[in-house]
């Protein structure tokens, strides 16, 4: 009963606080510092260490708990491209941090409008490979990411394997944003997070003279094989559930061995209420195993 109206409860705020906020009128500039108070009600678990410091010349916070394994996990937030940041994300990669037992990296890579693509993407290449420089073999490193970080997780796996690289051990998306076209949005009865004029206007601004239809904005339009495990998780109460299953649906298709996971009445990366919400804390648990499952010894 208590988790019922704490998910009620949650819900109001993301509608009435949050979804808001996420609207084309509202500037970019005043879009970030409002999600930024916004994620100070996600919290990491107590005992979690963060630690800020540059990869390839790119801020980042180190999130770790308690004994860390030999792995890594480079995280890539959420903000539509425009928005978000290392440190709005703390307490979701802090939570990932403990249930999977590794550092998690998340760089500021540059966001839009001031950085339309490939400035995102070139930085996420450029924090795997400065991990990799410091030590870190490719199995010892998963790949994960929330919303249009989950996007970009892929199109760094896509571009990796296109370069002849070595692979992440492991994918592992939250409620990814795969199609910038928003030519198959789904339409949940409730929507508590998302606007698609918001979603719409991201895209555009991420874009800038490129096709959104270009495989590396949304890699929907890619070719997945060859990927690594992936796990996706999405909430029904999402205009993105359809990315995420056309995800899973291309990439079993392409071989590629995929768990989808669907988490009825919850909403878009409802893992940011680890933690609090029941469901959340098993859902990153979920994560966590994932993560370990596939890291080299």
């Amino acid at each position: 009963m208590l988790q019922h109206l704490l998910e009620t409860g949650l819900r109001q705020t993301m509608n009435r606080l949050v979804r808001p906020a996420l609207h084309p009128a509202v500037p970019v500039s005043v879009q970030r510092t409002l999600t930024t108070q916004a994620y100070r009600s996600s919290v990491p678990p107590r005992g979690c260490r963060f630690q800020t410091a540059t990869l390839a010349g790119i801020p980042v916070i180190k999130s770790s708990y308690g004994q860390t394994s030999r792995g890594a996990v480079l995280y890539l937030h959420g903000g539509g491209y425009i928005i978000g940041s290392a440190a709005t994300h703390k307490g979701l990669t802090g939570h990932l941090a403990k249930s999977s037992g590794c550092m998690v990296v998340t760089p500021d890579y540059r966001l839009a409008p001031e950085h339309p693509f490939p400035a995102a993407l070139d930085d996420a290449e450029a924090a795997w490979q400065a991990l990799i420089d410091e030590g870190f073999a490719p199995g010892q490193i998963a790949i994960a990411g929330d919303s249009a970080g989950g996007g970009l997780a892929i199109a760094l796996a896509m571009r990796l394997r296109d370069s002849g690289q070595p692979l992440p051990a492991s994918l592992t998306v939250f409620s990814p944003w795969m199609d910038l076209t928003q030519e198959a949005l789904y339409s949940p009865e409730c929507e508590p997070v998302l606007q698609a004029r918001w979603t719409a206007k991201a895209a555009k601004l991420y874009a800038g003279q490129e096709s959104l239809r270009n495989p590396l904005i949304s890699p929907i339009f890619g070719n997945l094989e060859g990927l690594p495990r992936i796990l996706i998780q999405v909430g029904s109460q999402e205009i993105l559930l359809n990315d995420a299953e056309r995800l899973a649906s291309a990439a079993t298709k392409a071989g590629v061995k995929t768990r989808l996971e669907v988490f009825n009445s919850l909403w878009h990366v409802f893992q940011v209420h680890s933690g609090q919400l029941d469901r959340a804390t098993a859902a990153v648990q979920t994560a966590g195993e994932h993560i370990r499952e596939h890291l080299a010894d």
